[in-house]
């Protein structure tokens, strides 16, 4: 019965010790990495309706072949290219425990210009749906692995709805946390050898949230099945954080006053505009710049304090103030939640502009109730909670919460129990995360990024994996390895962030031609962005106002002379007190 654990030399010494945060000395060199080389394309000269009665793999129903013509799908105003798209399942079977059909649904796009290269797209939440294989991320993204000609392949990791009663199933579980993966790698790449002639020269796992997990996951257990690893917003540690919601739910409910049928009740909008303002005041210019953007995050946490820099209400709270029992239930959520002995057991998250976006505040006051609440309950638990006929509609998201005791949810997700013989942190997380040395040996590369606004998933979680790696490999995890915080973003996107950018092609050049990124430009999505307008962004910024998002510890510094709103005008420095 195996067991998951973190290598506590590393992993949780980088965790309990992000907040004190210091440089790693060098003292070693990882052994040599091998340069990969470049994928070669082709094209494909038979019809996608052809392959039908042609392609077969163990385990697999083709369900269909089609043409999917030029321009029929768009990414932002660009036509993609015509291609094969192929649908199917895989392991077609009756659960034991609830007696519903299981099977691993999935899309995989094959285009007649193939640039030789597969991604397997991870997708996010639950999964439970197959999403059109494109293989784009970053923001509002005008570009994509489909789209610039990479076969690409997209599934519902083993369930066929987003609801999380198909945890009840123990192989769905592990299917969701890893073996659909495990699955669906060598059949796609199966196929896309009967449908060119050879598999693919090169291959890349891409996701966000939850795809993310999926990354980490990839990056660590299949890691000689793929070269290039992209990595966003991760929820490596995803069964925590969700009880780290559930958690911080409790403490906003804490707060006098607070109806518990409205959260928000506890930190309104106003509230939370009052100290993003004083966030800002504290730390905008600490890159150089006064322009509405925290570059360098780690400092702000050192140089603002919610309870010195936030006035305190004498009287009743009118937006401008905060109570003292408000300004002790936010640190105590921003500090990271614990369990009745006081030990965190996720993570704390920063101080910055985002706290009071939308997307924040639904993650800090719906998402418990209306996510967390289930997902905890059947999928990370174990046992189960008891529902009867395995329905939903059985189960009470808000008395869940309200009535959960932290520690024994903290306990549930890294128990196992009769036919649940994993825990949720051995199913759904990286083994030993700071370990990619089989990806490193390899000459595999892994590009992560994280907003620092995101409220579910903690860019100090990542940044706290990152250093982990990096003592690892003896201060030198940059060899294979770059994490980028993304300023203001929240989770995966939107923010007052310059949040459109493409990470696969720099991520493609180091993997093959051994081009390490320097730095990655990000858009902001103003008024008439192709790839949608975000709502967050102040009036006062360009429509189109560019930064460098730069690999950690490097932040971008304003070079005190250049356009304002020109990523030309900054660069990426380490800070003088690293």
């Amino acid at each position: 019965m195996r067991q998951f654990s973190y290598k506590p030399s590393l992993l949780a010494l980088a965790i309990s010790s992000v907040a004190a945060y210091s440089c790693i000395a060098s003292s070693a060199t990882p052994s040599a990495i091998p340069q990969l080389s470049e994928a070669k394309s082709s094209v494909l000269t038979t019809s996608c309706e052809g392959l039908s009665s042609l392609l077969s793999a163990r385990n697999t129903a083709i369900n269909s072949v089609e043409t999917v013509a030029k321009g029929i799908m768009k990414l932002g105003d660009n036509d993609v290219e015509e291609h094969c798209l192929v649908k199917g399942q895989m392991y077609e079977r009756i659960g034991d425990v609830d007696g519903k059909s299981y099977a691993i649904g999935f899309e995989l796009r094959l285009p007649k210009k193939w640039n030789g290269r597969f991604l397997h797209q991870a997708n996010g939440g639950l999964d439970g749906a197959v999403r059109t294989a494109e293989g784009a991320l970053g923001g509002g993204p005008l570009t994509g692995a489909l789209f610039q000609g990479f076969a690409v392949i997209s599934s519902d990791a083993g369930h066929d709805k987003g609801i999380p009663t198909f945890a009840y199933d123990p192989q769905a579980r592990l299917d969701y946390g890893y073996q659909a993966v495990a699955k669906l790698t060598p059949m796609a790449k199966n196929v896309i050898h009967q449908v060119y002639g050879r598999g693919p020269d090169r291959s890349y796992f891409a996701g966000c949230s939850n795809g993310g997990r999926h990354a980490m996951v990839a990056a660590t257990r299949y890691a000689n099945d793929y070269d290039g690893i992209l990595v966003g917003s991760p929820g490596y540690r995803l069964p925590l954080a969700a009880v780290a919601s559930i958690a911080g739910a409790q403490v906003y409910a804490s707060v006098p006053n607070t109806d518990k049928k409205d959260l928000k009740t506890a930190f309104t909008l106003a509230e939370r505009t009052t100290v993003s303002n004083a966030i800002l005041a504290k730390c905008d210019a600490l890159d150089g710049l006064q322009d509405g953007m925290i570059q360098d995050f780690k400092s702000c946490q050192a140089a603002f304090s919610i309870q010195t820099d936030v006035a305190t209400c004498k009287a009743d709270r009118d937006g401008s103030c905060l109570t003292q029992p408000q300004k002790d239930a936010v640190d105590t959520i921003y500090k990271g939640v614990t369990t009745s002995n006081g030990k965190r057991f996720y993570s704390s998250f920063p101080y910055d502009t985002g706290i009071n976006d939308s997307d924040h505040i639904i993650w800090e006051y719906t998402s418990p109730i209306e996510r967390d609440s289930g997902a905890v309950a059947m999928i990370f638990s174990t046992p189960p909670v008891e529902l009867k006929d395995y329905s939903i509609r059985n189960f009470n998201g808000a008395d869940f919460v309200w009535k959960a005791n932290v520690d024994e949810l903290v306990a549930k997700v890294n128990a196992v129990s009769g036919v649940y013989k994993e825990s949720a942190m051995s199913f759904m997380a990286p083994p030993t995360p700071e370990n990619m040395s089989t990806l490193r040996d390899n000459g595999g590369k892994i590009m992560v990024y994280h907003g620092v606004s995101d409220a579910i998933f903690s860019v100090q979680d990542t940044e706290a994996w990152y250093l982990a790696l990096e003592a690892e490999n003896n201060g030198h995890a940059g060899d294979f390895a770059q994490f980028y915080p993304v300023p203001g973003m929240g989770h995966c996107r939107g923010g007052k962030a310059t949040d459109q950018f493409d990470m696969l092609t720099p991520l493609v050049a180091w993997v093959e031609k051994g081009q390490k990124p320097k730095q990655v430009i990000a858009t902001a999505r103003g008024e008439g962005n192709p790839g949608g307008v975000n709502e967050e962004l102040p009036s006062s910024w360009s429509a189109n106002r560019t930064r460098p998002l730069c690999p950690y510890p490097s932040v971008a510094t304003y070079d005190g002379k250049g356009d304002e709103e020109s990523a030309k005008s900054f660069v990426c420095d380490v800070p003088k007190d690293m």
